[in-house]
């Protein structure tokens, strides 16, 4: 309870108010105890004027008793014209310990002297000074004990005390009732939702629906509500490319055995004397080599990730050529021109297979842009040799990524650079060119055009 948030609520509520009680006590316990000698005083006057009645001013000693017990007082002098008289007194007075005058002291003296008087137990005998009442020529001089002074403190004290202890505790059950109301219950509601999502957070009926007053706690109960609707989203996605991948992986086990027929078939087209399907063969069997060795790479893909690169030695413009070609086969209307500009001899070290892929993804997603515009166009491919390793470069004179694209860059099923695509080609050139220890990057996309460049560094070990 006391670890709890209204637990503390209600202790430090129950302090302060105590400590607002104690700084009214003191200046009211001041207060309290000048009204007392003023009383005094004034009790002292209405018994001295007994004695003023009579010419004589002579009355018998039980009488005069009596009037100074109801006034509480030892002695009545009065001061008229710096002449002091003794209207009233007993037999004997004990010697004074203190002199106060009522007439003129500031409230630090006042809270001064009562603080004092409160922490004083012996009965002392003091002297008052004051006015009296509707004569401001005369002033009215008191000796009385201490003692009924101190207990009526005291009990003033005491009874402000309890009201302090009441207030407190009304007060703070108030706040813990609005407390828990307003900020608990709310604070409670938003955990009960956690747990209850963590049990199933792909269920969309357990995101929470914000509903609180208080602003803080409602952007607190949005901030969650959007969060878990990501997760869960991103959770129905994740169990979407699952399916997709074993759906794929079964694909292409079946695609790499046909595949394997259809290359054991086209091995005896090497054989032909026709000069064309001589041409043509090598090509054929390269391309149901890659198309295989995808298959194959795909359902490593399937069970982990891309196999590690099998770095070598790859003269990078013939396999640049071959890339080009293949592309130029699925060139289709309008015109898309490819150029290369690879030294020849210009060697790096990576995967051929993986490279190529890369480089086809790169050259299809701009081959197929520039075709979605209707318009003539041309891609360049490039590769130079620096401090840091192999670049190359692809650019086109596409008409540059849209913004969906560009907010996903290289996540898969994001939003394709065209209408239908996946983002696949991207995602898996980005993965294949990590694997080598490099990086793809978009180096500028726009009306005029996009570039893409692949850094091969060339710290990668044989």
């Amino acid at each position: 309870m006391l670890n709890s948030l209204t637990g503390r609520l209600l202790i430090l509520t129950v302090i302060f108010v105590m400590l607002a009680e104690v700084m009214i006590f003191v200046p009211s316990v001041a207060r309290f105890r000048e009204d007392y000698l003023l009383a005094r005083i004034e009790r002292a006057q209405i018994a001295s004027l007994a004695l003023l009645a009579d010419d004589s001013m002579m009355i018998d000693d039980a009488l005069e008793q009596e009037l100074l017990d109801n006034a509480g007082v030892l002695n009545v002098a009065l001061r008229r014209d710096a002449v002091s008289q003794l209207v009233l007194s007993v037999d004997h007075i004990p010697p004074i310990a203190a002199q106060y005058d009522t007439r003129d002291t500031s409230a630090w003296v006042r809270i001064r002297d009562a603080m004092h008087r409160l922490i004083t137990p012996e009965n002392q005998v003091i002297r008052v000074i004051g006015t009296p009442s509707r004569d401001a020529g005369m002033l009215i001089d008191v000796t009385l004990y201490t003692a009924p002074l101190r207990m009526a403190m005291i009990d003033y004290g005491l009874r402000i005390l309890i009201l302090s202890a009441v207030i407190s505790v009304i007060t703070a059950a108030l706040l813990f009732v609005a407390a828990r109301r307003a900020i608990v219950l709310p604070m409670r509601r938003v955990i009960d939702s956690m747990r209850d999502y963590a049990e199933a957070p792909d269920d969309a009926n357990r995101i929470i629906e914000p509903s609180a007053g208080v602003s803080e706690l409602r952007d607190a109960e949005v901030t969650l509500c959007e969060l878990q609707t990501q997760l869960t989203a991103s959770l129905k996605q994740r169990e979407r490319l699952a399916q997709l991948g074993e759906a794929v992986a079964k694909i292409s086990h079946d695609l790499r055995n046909i595949l394997t027929v259809a290359t054991l078939m086209a091995d005896r087209l090497e054989g032909s004397e026709d000069p064309a399907v001589q041409r043509t063969a090598p090509k054929l069997l390269s391309s149901l080599a890659r198309a295989v060795n995808l298959c194959e790479g795909t359902l490593a893909f399937g069970r982990a990730e891309e196999p590690p690169p099998r770095l070598t030695r790859v003269d990078l413009a013939p396999l640049i050529e071959d890339v080009v070609d293949q592309e130029r086969l699925s060139a289709t209307e309008p015109e898309v021109e490819i150029q290369c500009d690879v030294p020849a001899g210009l060697e790096a070290r990576a995967d051929p297979e993986q490279l190529y892929r890369v480089l086809g993804n790169l050259l299809r997603n701009a081959r197929q842009a520039i075709q979605a515009t209707g318009k003539p166009g041309r891609i360049t491919i490039c590769a130079v040799e620096d401090t840091e390793g192999w670049r190359l470069r692809v650019t086109d004179t596409g008409p540059g990524l849209p913004k969906k694209a560009l907010d996903h860059l290289f996540q898969p099923f994001q939003g394709g650079a065209r209408k239908g695509g996946t983002g696949l080609g991207l995602a898996i050139a980005a993965e294949l060119v990590r694997g080598h220890g490099g990086r793809l990057d978009l180096q500028k996309t726009g009306p005029e055009g996009t570039v893409f460049e692949i850094l091969l560094p060339s710290h990668q070990k044989l």
